[in-house]
């Protein structure tokens, strides 16, 4: 007997975490989903846990269920895949994890199963397997998967590229301002204490601010790190992630774009699993497990329990005040006409571009804003280093 992690919820959606001791996780799944809960994830507990934690980068996943699919297609049996796929790995970590599933294949454990089982998969991909193998449909259910994947991988390059070079600008506007203040203005007040007299208000400010730079940086440095380390680490908590989720949802402009791409993440997701052929409830649980939003994981989680009812999908979203009202009269729509997925990839793909078009347009504005403040910084900080010079200048003409 083996101990395992398993993370489930109750009919009322209710998650929660326990340990527990099985032959093996698919027995272990199977006895809490005949008790009328829907299990997300059965983990090995201890060493062998934190070796299977190791996530793969979203691109070599996206590359190897593209040559996984291939294999499949061809005709070639998902063991034998399996096992010529872990050869052909590159990246040891992953290898290792292949090898693992292809032995748990072998031995008759699921697909589904022995993915679940490593822990570093995301749990959209898992549930998406586990469909797939209900339906007797794998080929298709995979390919809808790969089709998703693609997409977001996409659209999240995307993202990240328009955000590299505010990024590199608002670090070189900071480098140079950690730069004139440690190191020129120093030389300055060298200057300035041979010269003797005295010195404008802001030029003494500026004076003192360097020296301070220049004997506490240090202090400054460890004393910037140790705050972001304990600020990372109260982003993991629940009360933290959820607070910082809350800022981020309420900040302006951004936090709109956010709240719209966690809408256009969710309703992709939600349409690929409702695709493969998981039930309602099982896909909302298992998309509010696959954003990162918390308000809008638990807006989904709540809806949850309306849907059991008997409510409909987009008046249980309404109901929760967080989706954008476009976003839930479209998935309305969907539900009355029968084509809930066709339409919920409708939602995603004009919340999609949504959000391209509107953080190029936050990011066009916000360059010339940091160029501005770099300039008017710099400015200030020259005319209080050579406002003295101006004044001996001044004198001395004076004096002639």
């Amino acid at each position: 007997m083996a101990e395992f992690v398993i993370r489930m919820a109750d009919e009322r959606g209710k998650v929660s975490e326990l340990i527990q001791s099985a032959a093996s996780a698919e027995e272990l799944r199977g006895r809490f989903i005949q008790n009328g809960f829907h299990v997300y994830s059965v983990k090995p507990r201890g060493i062998a846990a934190s070796l299977a934690r190791k996530k793969v980068g979203l691109e070599p996943f996206l590359i190897f269920n593209q040559q996984f699919l291939t294999l499949i297609r061809a005709g070639l049996p998902i063991l034998g895949s399996l096992e010529m796929m872990a050869k052909n790995q590159k990246n040891a970590a992953f290898a290792s994890q292949l090898e693992n599933i292809a032995a748990r294949v072998r031995t008759g454990e699921s697909l589904s199963a022995a993915f679940e089982a490593q822990g570093g998969f995301p749990v959209i991909y898992t549930t998406t397997l586990l469909a797939g193998e209900r339906s007797g449909n794998l080929n298709e259910v995979l390919e809808r998967y790969v089709s998703f994947q693609r997409i977001s991988l996409t659209l999240r390059k995307k993202l990240v590229a328009s955000l590299i070079y505010p990024t590199l600008l608002i670090t070189m506007v900071i480098a140079l301002l950690i730069f004139l203040i440690t190191f020129v203005v120093p030389r300055f007040a060298m200057l300035y204490d041979q010269m003797g007299g005295n010195l404008p208000t802001v030029t003494r400010m500026l004076l003192d601010l360097g020296k301070g730079m220049q004997h506490y940086f240090f202090y400054g440095l460890g004393t910037l790190i140790l705050v972001v380390y304990l600020f990372l680490r109260y982003t993991r908590t629940q009360a933290g992630a959820e607070r910082i989720d809350s800022i981020r949802i309420g900040m302006p402009i951004f936090g709109l774009i956010w709240l719209k791409y966690q809408v256009a993440l969710f309703s992709r997701t939600l349409s690929t699993l409702l695709s493969g052929g998981l039930p309602l409830v099982p896909s909302l649980e298992t998309a509010a497990r696959s954003i990162s939003s918390r308000r809008i994981a638990q807006s989904v989680f709540d809806a949850v329990v309306t849907v059991r009812e008997g409510k409909s999908l987009a008046e249980s979203l309404t109901e929760a005040k967080v989706f954008p009202l476009l976003s839930t009269e479209m998935m309305f729509v969907g539900e009355q006409t029968g084509a809930l997925p066709a339409m919920l990839n409708s939602v995603a793909e004009f919340y999609e571009e949504d959000v391209q078009n509107a953080l190029t347009a936050a990011l066009a504005l916000i360059e010339p804003v940091i160029l501005i403040v770099m300039g008017v910084a710099v400015v200030i900080i020259l005319m209080a280093l050579y406002l003295p010079i101006f004044s001996i200048g001044s004198a001395a003409q004076m004096a002639h």
